[in-house]
C-alpha cells in the first residue's frame, strides 16, 4: 500500500479543520449554512470563576487561551444542531436564519480546499475527497440559486424600480429556503451579496465546478446581472445591513457595494455557465458600459465608504480578494493605509468609525441609535479578526511577504483553540463593561474578550484559505482563473478606430468639395449601419424567460459608448451601431453641431481611459443633413474636428480616421448569440421583430408620419381649408407616429406659432429643397400655394378636436419641426419641457455628482427648491425636477441640460467644485441670466431670453465661466467644518452637540452646516457668515498645545461679526463727499464691504478680525496695531 505524503497528510487536517467548523453546519437538503451559537462573553466569565476562582482582572486574559473554549465546547461543538437535514443551510443561534452573504465567504474555503485536493491527488481516496468537498459547494451554491429563484418575481420588479421593498431577501431559512422576515422587517437590499454570489459563481465556473445545470437558470443568472447593473445609482443597506450608521434603516451608496457589483459583472461577462460543455445558450452577456459606470463612481468614492461613514474595513474585500475591483495602485494602496490608520487595532479592524455593534454600551432591546448617542462608541468599537485574515489574502495576493508575515502573526495571537487545538476565528472582541472608562482615556489599553459567533464560519473560511496559500497548497491562479487580480497591471494605450459615414450621395458631394472623402451608408453593404436604439431592443431580448416571468432587459436602457464602439455578429452579418450620443431623436443638444464635436473629442478621450476589450473600439459617425448649416454647408467645427481626426490625434488620444471595411480584423466582434434560438410558439414575436429591425435600410431616417399622403388643395375659405387637411391624421395612423413630436405645435402659444412658422419659411426659401425628407418636399412642392398663415388663424379659432389635430398634423408634415435647426433654442427648450423629454444620461449625471459628496437641488429657490440627497432611477429623477419647475418647461429642460455638463466639468476639472457641498442649479440659472444682465446691460427679462436661447455649445461655456469665478458661489472652506462649535447663524443655532452625532470626517456633519447657511438668502452676504466664520477657525485652531483663543464655553452669533464689521467700515470710509446711505447692499450691509477682497490690509476678513475683537473685548497691547492683516 503506497504511503501518504507530507502534503496528503497536512491536506486531511485541514479537511478536518473545515469539516469541524465549516460544513458540520450545512443543511443537507438545502446546503445552506447556518450562523454559529453567539457566545456572550458574560457567561464564559461566571463558568470560568466558578470552576478556577480567578480575580476579574485575571478572567479577560485567561479567555485568549486555549482552555476558554473547554468549558463552553457542549454548547458551540455539540453537533449540528443548527443545521437542517434538508436544506443544508446553517442557522444562526436558536433559528434557522442562514445569510447569503455569510454562506458564499463560507463555502470558498471549502471550495479552496476542493481545488488543493484535485492537484494534490495521492491515493484513489483524496480523489474521493477531493469529488465531496466539490459537491458540498455545488450543494450550498444551488441553495441559494433556489432560494433567489423563489423570489423571481422581485428580481422583475426590481429591474424597474430599484426600491428596497422589490429586492431579493438577504437571509433565507436554512430548513426550506424560503423567506424568513417580511419585505418590510430587515434591510434586504444588500447589492454586495448578490454581486458576491455572482462573482464566486463566475470564479467557480471558470475553476472547473459547474453549478448551474439548465437553461432556466441560465436565464435567471442573467437576470441577476441586470439586477446588480443599477449598483452605481442605488443606495443599499451594504455589507453590515444597516445603512446610514445610525441604524436608522436608511439605505446610503456604498462603495463596497458598488465595488462588489462591478468585479461581478467584469467576471461573469461572455462566461459559459455550463463550462466546457456549453454552447451560446448558456453564456452570460454584460454591456461594459455598465461595469464602467460603477468603476467611475467607485474611483469617485475611496477611501471613503459612504455619506456617513469616512472608511470601511469591508473595502479590503474591493481593494482585494475577492473582488479586485479597483484598477489604480495608488488608490489601493490610499484605501488600504486609510483603513489601518483609522480602523485597525490588536485585536482586528473595527468596521468602520463609531461603530456601536455589541459594544459594552449598546443597548440591544432597540433597532437604532439616536444621533448623539454614537459618540459613546468611540474608541470601544469591536475589533474584527476577519480583517486580519484579508489582510493577509491581500499580502499573498500582492506578493507582498512583509505583510503575510506581519498579520499571520497578528492573527495567530486572537485565534481561539479548543482542546483538540483546532483553530478558532471568533467573530469579534469587545472591551468588558468596566473597562470602558479606562479606553475611552487610552484607546487599545484594555484587555479585550472574544464574543458574538465562535467560530465565526465568515472568518474562519478566509483564514483557511490563507494557510492554504502560505503552505502551497493553493495558489493565487487557482482561487482567481479569471485573472481579476492582474487588474493594476499596465495596459497597452488604446488606438480608438473612426469610420465616418455620409446618409447619402448628396452629403458625399459637399464633403468631397472640401477634401474629405467618406463613403455613404449604402456603400459599406454588406455591413449594416443601425442607431444605438436598435441594439436596446436586441439587447431586451437577452435573459427573457415567460416560464419564469423574466423580461430580460429593459428596451428602455441606455446603450453606452463602449457598447456602441464593437461591431456585431447576428445570422452571419455585421452590425455597426452609431454611438447614442448622435440619436436626434434623445435630447436636443445634439442638434447643436459644436456642441456634439465637443462632446465627441470627450467620447474619444473616455474609450482610451475605459476600453478593457479585445481588439480596438471603433467609433461609427454618421453625418447627415441634420449637422449642416440649414441643410447646406459643413460647419466649420465639424471641419476642424475631421481635420484633427485625420491627424492622428485628438484630445490626448491616438486615433485611425479609415473606411469600416479596413478595420474588420482589428476591432472587437461580439456574436449576439443569444438570438439564435427564437424558433418555439413563445419566441415568436420577438422573431418579428427582429427581423423586422433587420429588414430596415441602413440609410433610411427616423421618420414619424407616413409617406403617403394624399394631395392637399387651397380652397378660396378657410373652410375649404380645413377641408383639405381633414382626416390627415387618420391616414397616417397606419404607419408609427412618435408621440414626442404631434402636439408640438399644439401646445404653442398662438403668437410664438404664427411668428416661428413665418419667420422660418422667410429666412431660408430653399431650406425645404435642400432637405432629404423626400415626403415633406413633395408636400412642400404639392401644397406651395397653400397659405399657412391662414391655417394658423383657423387653428386658433377652431373648437373641434379633431379639425385642429389635423391642422397640426399638416402643419407638421408641411415645415417640420426645425426648431433647433434654426438655432430657435429657447423653442427647442421649450417645446422638449413640454413633451418632458427627459436627457438619456440623466441618473448617471446626477450620481457623479452625488457620490463625490455634492448634494443638488432643483427647482428655483427658495419656494420650489428641491433637494437629492441619493441617487435615483432617471424617470423619478426627472418626475422630480419637471414638479419642481412646474408650469416653467424651459426652466425644466435647462436644468437636465445643466446636471449633465456639471457632470462633464466634475469627472474633468474636479477643482472647479473644491469646497462647494450643494449645487443649486435653480440658483446657478439664476445667477447665468444675471451675468447675461450685467454683461448685455439689458433687463432681467431680456436677459433670460438670452439664456434659454444660447445653444448648448454657450451654455455649456457659460457655465464653466460661471464656475470658475469664485464671486459667484458660496465656497465653505472643508477646515471650517471641523472645528465651528456652538454658532448661530440667522437665529439658526449649530449646537456643539453635531461633534457627538458625528466625526468630523463625516460629510454629513459638513451637510448640517450647509443647511444652515443655505436659509440666507442673498448669497453674497452669506458668503461675508462664511468668512466671518472662517475668522473664528482660524483663532481657534491651536499653536503648538495651546489655542489661539477658546471658543469652547462661548455662543457667537455670527450675524454680529459680519454687522460690527460693517460699522468699522462705515467709521473708516466717513467722509464729507461719500454718502453711505446710497451705498447700502444685500442685507443693509455696505456696498464696499462686499467688493474688497477678503485677504489684504483692507480686506473683509481683516475687519472680521476687528470686529470679533471688540465682540469678545480682547484685551490690546500698547504696540498693537490699528489694522489686522490676513494674508
Amino acid at each position: 500500500m503506497r504511503s501518504r505524503s507530507n502534503s496528503g497528510i497536512r491536506l486531511d487536517y485541514y479537511q478536518r479543520l473545515v469539516n469541524n467548523s465549516i460544513l458540520k453546519y450545512q443543511n443537507c437538503s438545502s446546503g445552506l449554512f447556518v450562523s454559529t451559537e453567539s457566545i456572550k462573553v458574560e457567561e464564559l466569565a461566571q463558568i470560568k470563576l466558578e470552576e478556577l476562582n480567578l480575580k476579574p482582572c485575571e478572567e479577560y486574559e485567561y479567555f485568549s487561551t486555549t482552555n476558554v473554549l473547554r468549558s463552553a465546547k457542549s454548547k458551540m461543538m455539540a453537533g449540528p444542531s443548527n443545521q437542517s437535514p434538508l436544506t443544508g443551510l446553517i442557522s444562526g443561534n436558536d433559528n434557522n436564519h442562514s445569510w447569503v452573504r455569510d454562506n458564499v465567504y463560507c463555502i470558498m474555503a471549502v471550495w479552496g480546499l476542493a481545488l488543493a485536493y484535485r492537484k494534490t491527488v495521492d491515493l484513489d481516496e483524496d480523489r474521493a475527497k477531493a469529488y465531496e468537498l466539490e459537491k458540498a459547494v455545488v450543494h450550498s451554491m444551488r441553495g441559494l440559486l433556489r432560494s433567489m429563484q423563489m423570489q423571481s418575481d422581485k428580481v422583475e420588479q426590481f429591474k424597474r424600480t430599484q426600491s428596497p421593498r422589490d429586492s431579493l431577501h438577504a437571509k433565507y431559512s436554512s430548513q426550506t429556503g424560503k423567506t424568513v422576515v417580511g419585505d418590510y422587517e430587515w434591510g434586504h437590499l444588500q447589492i454586495d451579496a448578490t454581486s458576491l454570489f455572482l462573482l464566486a459563481l463566475a470564479q467557480m465556473t471558470a475553476s472547473g465546478v459547474i453549478i448551474i445545470f439548465t437553461l432556466d437558470e441560465v436565464a435567471f443568472i442573467q437576470n441577476l446581472v441586470f439586477y446588480i447593473e443599477a449598483a452605481y445609482r442605488c443606495p443599499d443597506y451594504g455589507i453590515w445591513e444597516r445603512g446610514d450608521k445610525t441604524n436608522h434603516g436608511l439605505p446610503e451608496l456604498n462603495a463596497s457595494s458598488i465595488g462588489m457589483a462591478k468585479a461581478a459583472l467584469e467576471a461573469i461577462n461572455e462566461l459559459d455557465l455550463f463550462g466546457s460543455r456549453g454552447g451560446p445558450a448558456s453564456v452570460i452577456h454584460v454591456l461594459p458600459d455598465e461595469a464602467q459606470q460603477c468603476q467611475a463612481i467607485l474611483l469617485s468614492m475611496l477611501p471613503r465608504e459612504s455619506i456617513s461613514k469616512e472608511t470601511d474595513a469591508a473595502l479590503l474585500t474591493v481593494v482585494g480578494f475577492p473582488a479586485f475591483a479597483v484598477d489604480d495602485p495608488d488608490l489601493i494602496a490610499l484605501t488600504r493605509k486609510t483603513i489601518k490608520e483609522k480602523l485597525e487595532g490588536p485585536y482586528g479592524c473595527c468596521r468602520f468609525l463609531r461603530d456601536g455593534y455589541k459594544t459594552a454600551r449598546e443597548d440591544p432591546r432597540r433597532l437604532h441609535y439616536e444621533p448623539w448617542e454614537l459618540m459613546v462608541f468611540e474608541n470601544i468599537e469591536c475589533q474584527w479578526p476577519l480583517f486580519f485574515a484579508y489582510l493577509v489574502l491581500d499580502g499573498l495576493f500582492s506578493n507582498n511577504q512583509e505583510q503575510v508575515e506581519n498579520y499571520s502573526k497578528k492573527l495567530d495571537s486572537v485565534l481561539l483553540r479548543t482542546e483538540d487545538n483546532v483553530p478558532i476565528v471568533p467573530e469579534l472582541y469587545a472591551v468588558p463593561k468596566e473597562f470602558v472608562e479606562a479606553e475611552y482615556k487610552k484607546p487599545n489599553s484594555q484587555k479585550r474578550v472574544a464574543e458574538g459567533k465562535i467560530p465565526h464560519m465568515w472568518g474562519q473560511s478566509m483564514y483557511i484559505l490563507g494557510r492554504l496559500m502560505i503552505e502551497g497548497f493553493l495558489s493565487p491562479g487557482e482561487l482567481d482563473p479569471l485573472n481579476r487580480r492582474h487588474v493594476t497591471e499596465t495596459k497597452p494605450d488604446v488606438v480608438v478606430q473612426v469610420v465616418l459615414l455620409a446618409e447619402d450621395s448628396l452629403i458625399q458631394d459637399k464633403m468631397a468639395l472640401h477634401g474629405i472623402e467618406l463613403q455613404t451608408v449604402a456603400e459599406v453593404a454588406p455591413i449594416q449601419i443601425h442607431p444605438a436604439r436598435v441594439l436596446s431592443k436586441l439587447y431586451s431580448l437577452l435573459g427573457k424567460n415567460r416560464r419564469m416571468g423574466l423580461s430580460g432587459r429593459a428596451s428602455s436602457s441606455e446603450i453606452g459608448l463602449l457598447a456602441t464602439s464593437k461591431l456585431y455578429m447576428m445570422r452571419n452579418k455585421i452590425l455597426a451601431f452609431v454611438p447614442q450620443f448622435m440619436d436626434l431623436q434623445r435630447f436636443y443638444v445634439v442638434l447643436d453641431t459644436n456642441f456634439l464635436v465637443d462632446f465627441l473629442r470627450t467620447e474619444v478621450a473616455y474609450l482610451k481611459h475605459s476600453w478593457k476589450a479585445l481588439g480596438r473600439p471603433i467609433v461609427t459617425l454618421k453625418i447627415t443633413h441634420d449637422l449642416l448649416d440649414n441643410y447646406q454647408h459643413p460647419p466649420n467645427a465639424l471641419l476642424a474636428t475631421i481635420k484633427k481626426l485625420q491627424s492622428g490625434y485628438i484630445s490626448g488620444a491616438r486615433v485611425h480616421l479609415g473606411r469600416l471595411s479596413d478595420f474588420l480584423h482589428t476591432s472587437c466582434i461580439t456574436k449576439l448569440s443569444f438570438l439564435r434560438d427564437m424558433e418555439d410558439q413563445s419566441s415568436r414575436k420577438d422573431k418579428v421583430m427582429v427581423d423586422q429591425l433587420m429588414a430596415q435600410p441602413s440609410t433610411s431616417r427616423p421618420r414619424l408620419l407616413s409617406d403617403s399622403s394624399k394631395k392637399v388643395k387651397r380652397q378660396a375659405s378657410m373652410s375649404s381649408t380645413g377641408l383639405s387637411v381633414q382626416g390627415i391624421v387618420r391616414r397616417s395612423r397606419s404607419i408609427q407616429v412618435d408621440p414626442d413630436d404631434v402636439p408640438v405645435q399644439q401646445r404653442q402659444t398662438p403668437h410664438h406659432l404664427k411668428d416661428g412658422v413665418t419667420d422660418m419659411a422667410q429666412d431660408e426659401p430653399g431650406s425645404a429643397k435642400a432637405s432629404p425628407n423626400s415626403l415633406r418636399r413633395s408636400l412642400e412642392m404639392e401644397n406651395e400655394e397653400t397659405d399657412v398663415t391662414e391655417l394658423v388663424e383657423q387653428l386658433k379659432q377652431s373648437t373641434n378636436l379633431q379639425e385642429q389635430a389635423d391642422i397640426i398634423h399638416y402643419l407638421y408634415l408641411h415645415k417640420s419641426v426645425t426648431g433647433g435647426h434654426w438655432k430657435q433654442w429657447w423653442l427647442v427648450r421649450h417645446t422638449a419641457g413640454m413633451l418632458r423629454k427627459r436627457v438619456e444620461d440623466l441618473a448617471l449625471a446626477a450620481t457623479d455628482l452625488l457620490v463625490r459628496q455634492k448634494q443638488l437641488s432643483v427647482g428655483l429657490p427658495p419656494e420650489h427648491e428641491t433637494i437629492i440627497t441619493s441617487p435615483l432611477p432617471p424617470d423619478e429623477l426627472a418626475a422630480i425636477i419637471y414638479d419642481s419647475c412646474g408650469e416653467d418647461h424651459s426652466t425644466a429642460s435647462l436644468t437636465q441640460e445643466l446636471l449633465v455638463y456639471l457632470a462633464m466639468f466634475i469627472r474633468t476639472e474636479p477643482h472647479l467644485f473644491n469646497e462647494m457641498l450643494r449645487l443649486r442649479v435653480g440658483l446657478i440659472v439664476q445667477v447665468m441670466a444675471s451675468e447675461l444682465a450685467r454683461t448685455l446691460q439689458c433687463s432681467g427679462e431680456e436677459a433670460s431670453d438670452h439664456l434659454l436661447n444660447l445653444s448648448p455649445f454657450e451654455m455649456k461655456t457659460l457655465l464653466h465661466h460661471i464656475l470658475s469665478g469664485k464671486e459667484f458661489f458660496s465656497l465653505q472652506p472643508l477646515l471650517f467644518f471641523f472645528q465651528c462649535r456652538g454658532l448661530t447663524i440667522k437665529g439658526h443655532a449649530l449646537s456643539s452637540s453635531l461633534t457627538r452625532e458625528m466625526t468630523k470626517g463625516e460629510f454629513k456633519f459638513a451637510l448640517q452646516v450647509e443647511m444652515v447657511l443655505n436659509r440666507i438668502p442673498q448669497p453674497e452676504y452669506r458668503q461675508l457668515m462664511v468668512e466671518a466664520m472662517m475668522v473664528l477657525t482660524f483663532l481657534a485652531q491651536s499653536e503648538g498645545s495651546t489655542p489661539v483663543l477658546d471658543l469652547s464655553h462661548v455662543e457667537i452669533e455670527v450675524d454680529n461679526i459680519v454687522q460690527e464689521a460693517n460699522n468699522l467700515l462705515i467709521k473708516d470710509l466717513v467722509g464729507p463727499t461719500l454718502k453711505i446711505e446710497n451705498m447700502r447692499a444685500a442685507a443693509d450691509i455696505c456696498l464696499f464691504l462686499y467688493d474688497v477682497a477678503p485677504s489684504g490690509r483692507f480686506g473683509s476678513m481683516a475687519y472680521m478680525c476687528r470686529a470679533l475683537a471688540n465682540i469678545l473685548n480682547l484685551p490690546r497691547t500698547a504696540d498693537s496695531a490699528l489694522e489686522c492683516c490676513i494674508s
